[in-house]
C-alpha cells in the first residue's frame, strides 16, 4: 500500500538543514520529490539502511524525483549561496 504524505514547504536560510522525513524503525521504500523554486541550489540528503549517505544538489528553478529503497531520513540543506525555498513531497510504499 502506498501512502502519500502531505506536501511540505521549505524556506531555509543559508547553511541551514532540516529533516523532512524520518523512519528510524528500519527504513521504507519511498519516492522523494523536491521542487527548488529559489535562485540558489539546495542539497537533498538521503540516508538509507546499510548504505552511504548520498547528497544530490538541485540547481535553482529545478526539481528532482528519486525512488529510494530502505529510506531512513530525507533532509534538505541550503548552501552558503543564499536562502532556498520550494516544496518536498514523500510517498512511501511497502513494495
Amino acid at each position: 500500500m502506498a501512502i502519500v504524505l502531505p506536501l511540505q514547504y521549505f524556506n531555509l536560510a543559508p547553511v541551514i538543514g532540516k529533516s523532512y522525513y524520518e523512519n528510524l524503525a528500519g527504513g521504507i521504500n519511498a519516492a522523494v520529490t523536491v521542487n527548488n523554486n529559489s535562485n540558489f541550489p539546495v542539497d537533498l540528503v538521503i540516508t538509507r539502511v546499510n548504505a552511504p549517505v548520498i547528497t544530490y544538489t538541485i540547481p535553482a528553478f529545478n526539481s528532482l524525483t528519486l525512488a529510494v529503497h530502505a529510506l531512513l531520513v530525507a533532509a534538505l540543506l541550503s548552501t552558503p549561496a543564499g536562502t532556498t525555498f520550494g516544496t518536498i513531497e514523500i510517498s512511501t510504499s511497502d513494495f
